[in-house]
């Protein structure tokens, strides 16, 4: 089979399983989704939908990024109390 058939074949089976929304949108971004959809060989339900998931993923990945950096810094105190004690037995020579 050919990727253009398999492309076929996962988009068709992706239509069946989705379900169906209302969109309203600005005349010039529906015209601009149109073009850049037709650019792309895409329809511009796909268009729409790819670009659903490229903002979903990086939605996801600044939620990710947000949630280590509160993450580190309540362990940035202990991490410092830590280090301060290693300091302590690298310096006392009788550790």
């Amino acid at each position: 089979m050919t990727a253009l058939g398999r492309d076929i074949i996962n988009e068709y089976l992706e239509r069946i399983a989705m379900e169906a929304i209302s969109l309203k949108l600005p005349e010039e971004l529906l015209r601009a989704s149109s073009r850049c959809a037709r650019a792309l060989e895409l329809s511009r339900a796909a268009y729409i939908r790819r670009a659903l998931e490229h903002m979903n993923r990086q939605t996801d990945a600044r939620l990710r990024a947000e949630r280590l950096a509160t993450v580190s810094r309540k362990v940035r105190g202990e991490s410092m109390k830590v280090n301060a004690e290693f300091a302590e037995t690298e310096r006392d020579p009788n550790a």
